[in-house]
């Protein structure tokens, strides 16, 4: 373990003052160190000062500006009201144990925020630009829309650019946490704050810094530990009034026995016991600290959260309701299956692709595709092609007319034709009026999507619902291969968010909506929370959303739910175990039960166990 200079002189001072109060115990002992308050006073005192004058300076600096009733203050009053009464042994052995405690929370927070940090080293520190023939070294903020910017193997990519030379792989660990290299070629997209691992790349810049990938998820994470969960607010109002009224019942108790029975000293010895015993560290430190590190741990695996209040609303997940195209399934498609009445599939593809290679439509680009990764057939030329609005293409392919469409085009030419009887887009292929085949296109479901409802219905997501603007039949497979609770299809943006509304009316926790953060931006908004997924290089995803999921793996979207429901787990446990030794040992205390050694333990000793608790979100 590392420690900061910081740490290391608190480190110092603590060993300091232990040694000092070892050694003055040591010599009293033996009886060099004769009994009496003016010898006794000064060498404890010399044994307090090394851990306590940071405690004294901070409370004044509190009482200054107005902030009376905090942990400092309370410890200065506990401690020189030990020396007042001639406890001085107790009154060094809790500041002492108090700044163990300060050094314990100091090393978990600077853990945590490594862990955060982490994503930092995504920041560029330079761009290498090509101006004018030469190559320059410019900060990122410099570089204008149109540079070409030269990246190197080993090198960060400064900022989001297309590829116009080479090729590489990408390293995207500090963005998705996926470990699996990404390649780009010329035409490629190439996100800032990935790492070229290969070759030699030259691209394209299409945005400045300030709106680049990197800058965005730098920003999302810097901020991301000052919105605060119900629960740190709720601790924090506690304390506010806690505090105060701890002071007060001290002093009642200090002051209103005394009064009947004439025992001052044991009186005030109790309430000083009382004091250190009521000290909120443990809850004020460890429930923080257990959110700041669920989000660390979120991020280390590629789960940005925009603040603790949304990683506490993950964890009561009722409804899961997410879009299909992009998040359910891939979003992309592609040639599922070839079915030639004459001939072979290549063949039939190679006509197909031919008839289509003038459009850019999405069902023409996954013919192409395909034609050009399955087909060892030449693509022939084409010529008179016709677009048929909603219907498909017609096109003269060596002197033979070429019908390439859907069911309704074979239908409007009088063509008999084999149906395909699965759900996907149908094209059908004819030549001269013969029908040659058909092409299954589909929009394929994640490989891990039926796994990630299964694992939300385990862990008691109660709904998991589909709204899709896509085709019924079409939602309608996806729905029932992946066991989903209910769907909607053929949905407007605007229907998406009717629809939401009545789900909000019937939910017992979070409605969570996940989607892809362009499309889905009402949807995300009217939700309790919403989550991009698949957000790698979307600005309108991380802007929209409240969670983002860096790459498409949707086995994220459970990862985020167990950490959050994890780090409650952690917060309540801290809570309970924080308040309820308090209330035994305040008890203990007002019954003169218990000596300042045991109360030290229940207020720093607390703390120390609370805070090494709220450690474990960063191992989840």
């Amino acid at each position: 373990m590392k420690l900061t200079k910081s740490q290391k002189r608190t480190l110092g001072r603590i060993l300091l003052s232990a040694g000092l109060l070892i050694l003055v115990s040591l010599l009293r002992w033996i009886g060099i160190l004769p009994d009496v308050w003016y010898i006794l006073l000064p060498c404890h005192l010399v044994a307090y000062l090394p851990v306590a004058w940071q405690v004294i300076l901070k409370a004044a600096r509190n009482v200054a500006h107005g902030q009376i009733f905090d942990e400092n203050f309370l410890m200065l009053i506990a401690t020189v009201g030990a020396f007042v009464i001639a406890e001085y042994p107790e009154a060094v052995f809790v500041m002492l144990f108090y700044q163990v405690g300060e050094l314990f929370e100091s090393i978990a927070v600077g853990k945590s925020r490594r862990s955060i940090a982490a994503l930092m080293d995504i920041r560029p520190d330079e761009a290498r630009v090509e101006r004018n023939g030469e190559e320059v070294i410019l900060s990122p903020d410099e570089v204008q829309i149109g540079d070409t910017l030269i990246v190197r193997p080993g090198e960060k990519i400064a900022l989001d650019g297309i590829v116009l030379a080479g090729s590489s792989n990408l390293d995207t660990r500090s963005l998705t946490g996926e470990a699996l290299p990404r390649s780009v070629g010329v035409g490629d997209e190439a996100i800032s704050g990935c790492i070229n691992i290969s070759g030699l790349l030259r691209l394209r810049v299409i945005k400045p810094y300030g709106e680049s990938t990197v800058a965005k998820i730098l920003e999302l994470v810097e901020s991301s530990s000052l919105v605060k969960s119900k629960a740190e607010n709720a601790v924090t109002k506690f304390a506010h009034w806690y505090t105060p009224l701890v002071v007060i019942g001290a002093l009642l108790l200090a002051i209103i026995p005394s009064l009947i029975t004439g025992e001052w000293q044991r009186w005030l010895h109790t309430a000083l016991i009382f004091l250190v015993v009521s000290c909120p560290c443990a809850l004020v430190i460890s429930v923080p600290l257990s959110y700041f590190g669920g989000l660390g741990c979120a991020s280390r695996h590629g789960i940005l959260v925009k603040g603790a209040n949304h990683l506490e609303a993950l964890a009561n997940a009722d409804t899961v309701v997410f879009d299909k195209t992009g998040t359910l399934t891939r979003g992309s498609f592609e040639v599922v299956r070839i079915t030639p009445v004459s001939g072979d599939e290549g063949t039939l593809l190679a006509v197909a692709a031919s008839a289509e290679q003038a459009s850019n439509h999405p069902i023409a680009e996954s013919l192409k595709h395909a034609y050009s990764t399955r087909s060892a057939h030449p693509l022939p030329q084409a010529d008179g092609i016709e677009e048929l609005a909603g219907y498909g293409v017609r096109a003269v392919i060596d002197g033979s007319t070429v019908l390439v469409g859907s069911a309704k085009l074979m239908e409007r030419e009088g063509i008999s034709y084999i149906a395909e009887p699965d759900v996907g887009t149908a094209i059908y292929v004819c030549l001269n009026g013969a029908f040659l085949g058909s092409i299954l296109i589909s929009d394929r479901i994640k490989k891990n999507a039926r796994e990630t409802i299964d694992v939300l219905h385990a862990c008691g997501v109660r709904r998991a619902v589909m709204l899709t603007g896509d085709r019924e039949d079409a939602a309608r497979a996806v729905a029932r291969d992946l066991s989903l609770d209910g769907y909607a299809a053929e949905l407007l943006p605007a229907d998406k968010v009717e629809r939401l509304e009545a789900l909000l009316k019937d939910k017992n926790g979070t409605l969570v909506f996940v989607g892809d953060g362009v499309n889905d931006a009402p949807a995300m908004a009217r939700a309790d929370l919403g989550i991009a997924m698949g957000a790698l290089g979307s600005d309108a995803a991380i802007e929209a959303a409240d969670i983002v999921l860096m790459d498409d793996d949707l086995k994220k979207l459970s990862t985020a739910i167990d950490i959050s429901r994890y780090t409650r787990r952690i917060v309540h446990q801290n809570i309970v175990f924080a308040i309820g030794i308090k209330v035994l040992f305040l008890f203990f205390s007002i019954f003169n039960m218990t000596n300042m050694w045991a109360a030290t333990f229940a207020d720093v000793g607390v703390a120390v166990l609370a805070i090494l608790n709220a450690m474990r979100t960063l191992k989840k």
